[in-house]
């Protein structure tokens, strides 16, 4: 009988501290083992799995709800707990010196056990986000459909039951007809209506492109909603709803990348209905700047999405973008050196500028440098920030183009021929239909060592340089036309050597009449001419 006591005694111990392990909260580990080992399929015991609650914030609520929603919210999210990783000291504090610990922080800041007196407990801000983390994991009703696929049969096959294959094969359905739809929609539908509109080339370029990763897009989004409900693998379910989060802003992203081209192309087509050709230069421009926002704001979601701490990472590319800076001075300093040229607009595409040595048409204007094509047909690339410093004559901002040059006549001319040429020549100005009539300058001007000269000093109105060489060679044969027909000769450096005594000759020195015959001749002269 006393044996019997004994033994009978050590059961009920063996029992009570059985019972008391499976509910052990000494510790932040013991409390998440206590969590995950009561809600397990084969050992599926909410009320134990429940006693994780901190008992002060349960009152009034189906604690065996929330303790089920909330493993049901880690194992939809793919959240995948290493029990080696937990602490298993009973005073164990956080960064912040609290006594808590995150069982994700990155993806569910929320979730934490905190202790209370000598127990770790699921913390109150835990059980009050629990519904609405469960509502977000599975949107439209699709936590119903955990209670109703299982009812498809539950033998297990190679780790998983036959409803959860019955389900993996009608969601891929799913996914092709959706797929199919939209494809036939945006291929057929959506193409041939704007082919028919005539717009069939901007549909094959643009809106195909974009439909193709939109539709992805749609089937990746159906995933993420629907695979939580088939409670797949842990391990599994994890790297798949990572994989999915991922492909999601991927997918996005190369749409929005293809919408900018889409946008770009609508902007280059209205730049070129205006007169300026500024705009020709900033939608380029505008266009690299909105792709690599594409590409950067897509990156960090990606990045975010596979659970990266992308706080830390700004912070690190804040320091190193001070470090970059420094090292890249030019560069920066070229950047601006562009912002200035786009809004100061001292030239546009197709000016002919000269800016010190540099003397060519403008052919691009872009982040880092100028290229200038010269009148050798080279090319020169100029970093905008050098561009920007320098003094640039912009030819093609002229509205008249100056033509100026001497005639030089020979000294033989008399005084009332040379009257009908500079006559003649005005004439030529003002006949000619692209010079501008209200401003020019002929007139007889210098006595030079070996000609009379006449300055010609007109100006075209002409917008291009090779219409100006055009115009100026017409005006010049005009006045070789003129001079030929009055009989005017053109002067050129010459020489005439005087010998004062040569045998048999008269000598070449001037015999000088007196001072009243001069006076005489000088008064017939103003008497008979009315100069102006």
């Amino acid at each position: 009988m006393r044996y019997f006591l004994i033994a009978f005694i050590f059961l009920i111990h063996n029992a009570l501290g059985q019972n008391n392990a499976s509910t052990k909260l000494n510790s932040p580990k013991a409390t998440v083992n206590t969590f995950l080992k009561n809600l397990q399929e084969d050992n599926f015991k909410p009320e134990e799995a429940a006693k994780t609650l901190n008992p002060n914030y349960v009152k009034g609520i189906d604690k065996e709800l929330i303790i089920t929603q909330l493993k049901q919210v880690l194992d939809g999210a793919g959240v995948l707990i290493e029990a080696d990783e937990i602490p298993d000291n009973p005073d164990y504090s956080d960064s912040t010196g609290q006594n808590r610990y995150y069982l994700t922080e990155i993806e569910f800041p929320d979730i934490y056990i905190e202790k209370q007196k000598s127990r770790w407990y699921f913390s109150k801000r835990t059980i009050q986000k629990v519904p609405e983390l469960h509502q977000k994991i599975y949107p439209f009703g699709t936590d119903k459909l955990m209670n109703i696929l299982p009812k498809m049969g539950s033998q297990r096959i190679l780790g998983l039951h036959t409803w959860q294959y019955i389900s993996i094969l009608i969601l891929i359905i799913i996914c092709v007809l959706i797929h199919k739809v939209l494809s036939w929609f945006f291929d057929w539908l959506f193409f041939q209506l704007l082919k028919n509109k005539g717009f069939g080339n901007i549909a094959h370029d643009y809106i195909l492109p974009v439909a193709r990763p939109f539709s992805l897009l749609i089937i990746v989004g159906i995933l993420i909603i629907l695979v939580p409900v088939l409670q797949l693998p842990i391990t599994f379910n994890h790297y798949f709803i990572l994989l999915l989060n991922a492909l999601l802003p991927l997918f996005g992203t190369i749409m929005a990348y293809k919408i900018v081209d889409i946008l770009g192309e609508y902007m280059l087509k209205k730049a070129a209905q205006t007169e300026t050709t500024m705009d020709d230069q900033i939608v380029p421009i505008l266009k690299r700047v909105l792709k690599i926002f594409v590409i950067i704001i897509g990156f960090l979601y990606i990045l975010n999405n596979l659970r990266f701490d992308i706080t830390a990472l700004l912070a690190g590319i804040s320091i190193g973008g001070l470090a970059f800076a420094l090292a890249a001075q030019d560069t920066i300093k070229n950047f601006f050196g562009s912002l200035m040229i786009l809004f100061d607009k001292p030239f546009q595409i197709g000016d002919w500028v000269t800016a010190g040595d540099i003397d060519g048409t403008v052919e691009e204007v872009g982040f880092r440098s100028t290229r200038i094509r010269t009148f050798r047909n080279s090319l020169i690339t100029v970093p905008n920030g050098k561009l920007a410093d320098m003094a640039v004559d912009n030819h093609g901002l002229r509205k008249y183009r100056r033509f100026y040059t001497t005639i030089t006549i020979t000294y033989d001319t008399p005084p009332h021929l040379i009257e009908a040429f500079t006559k003649g020549l005005k004439r030529i100005v003002e006949d000619h239909p692209y010079t501008w009539k209200d401003f020019y300058h002929i007139y007889f001007n210098n006595m030079s060592a070996y000609s009379l000269d006449i300055m010609f000093y007109v100006f075209l109105d002409v917008p291009t340089w090779g219409e100006e060489l055009k115009y100026k060679e017409e005006l010049l044969f005009s006045i070789m036309k003129l001079a030929e027909k009055l009989g005017i000769n053109f002067a050129f450096p010459t020489q005439t050597l005087h010998m004062e005594n040569f045998p048999g000759q008269s000598s070449l020195s001037p015999q000088y009449q007196d001072q009243n015959e001069i006076s005489k001749k000088l008064n017939d002269f103003f008497g008979s001419s009315n100069p102006k």
